[in-house]
């Protein structure tokens, strides 16, 4: 037996489409769950469509996002390979004046005694190279920029040595330069040995000193750096006499001048001019009488003279 029906299941919907005036009015009659299913489409329909919308404006938006990101990436990523390579290329012209400075330090080492020649120096003169390709990275160009710092300390303490080395050598130079100069090493004046060092006249007479004969007015010369201590008359026999103290016990005396021209007290330089050659005091012709003293002792002159 069939239950009762109600008269909502039956009811229509008349939907009318009204067009512009004058023309035919069209009506469409919907039952109410035709209606309903419909209407629940539409509404599904719509939601899919706007959800497919918003995907693909968020599937747009993302790719452009990422294709941005990309290439800002690549941007990036091609400054710091620019800026790698000009870092690798700055080591490594850092490295060749590394070269020549180690070549320097080796020279000096050399001229200065503090390292003989070695065999990596002698190395230096070959230019054999080779090794596989490896592209500059951060890792392997700080690694260089490593090495080369180290060498800049190895140089650095090496060049302080040959410093001081040098600095040694060279006070010693000017220390010897001083006592070469207070070292009556020259000639007194030029001209020819007339009379010699020691015994003279078959024995019966020593001779304290040399003779050096040449004109009168030939200068005579200080043959070492040093004081006057007599400048003047003699009464001993060697008429105008000088007399220089160089120190360490030296004296040298030079006598028979025509003129003296420094004065006791004065001090004088190697090579300059003290008096001029002359025959007074006990004297045959003009020439300078020349003694060389040791620690008070006369000794022969010709062991100093070069």
């Amino acid at each position: 037996m069939e239950g009762p029906i109600h008269p909502e299941e039956h009811r229509e919907y008349t939907i009318k489409i009204i067009p512009h005036q004058g023309e035919t009015v069209h009506s469409i009659r919907l039952s109410r769950n035709v209606f309903k299913y419909g209407l629940a489409s539409l509404a599904a329909g719509a939601l899919l469509f706007v959800g497919a919308a918003s995907f693909a404006v968020y599937s747009s938006f993302s790719a452009v996002s990422d294709a941005q990101a990309i290439s800002e990436l690549q941007q990036v990523n091609t400054m710091q390979q620019e800026q790698l390579a000009h870092l690798a290329k700055k080591a490594n012209a850092l490295q060749d004046e590394m070269d020549q400075l180690h070549q320097v330090e080796q020279e000096l080492q050399q001229l200065s005694g503090t390292a003989p020649a070695t065999e990596e120096a002698e190395a230096a003169n070959h230019d054999g190279q080779g090794g596989p390709w490896v592209e500059p990275d951060v890792k392997n160009v700080n690694r260089a920029l490593d090495s080369i710092h180290q060498r800049l300390e190895r140089s650095r303490r090496n060049l302080e040595d040959i410093r001081a080395a040098l600095q040694e050598q060279q006070q010693f130079a000017i220390n010897q330069d001083q006592v070469n100069a207070t070292i009556p090493s020259i000639w007194p004046a030029s001209g020819e040995v007339s009379s010699p060092y020691g015994l003279r006249w078959g024995g019966s007479d020593f001779h304290p000193g040399i003779d050096i004969a040449n004109d009168y007015g030939t200068p005579i010369l200080a043959a070492a750096d040093g004081v006057v201590t007599t400048a003047g008359w003699n009464s001993g026999g060697y008429g105008n006499m000088v007399d220089i103290d160089h120190g360490n016990g030296i004296m040298t005396r030079y006598g028979h001048a025509e003129e003296v021209v420094v004065s006791a007290g004065q001090t004088v330089r190697k090579g300059q001019i003290i008096a001029f050659m002359g025959s007074t005091g006990f004297s045959t012709g003009p020439h300078v009488h020349y003694e060389v003293h040791m620690n008070g002792d006369v000794i022969n002159p010709i062991g100093y003279l070069r």
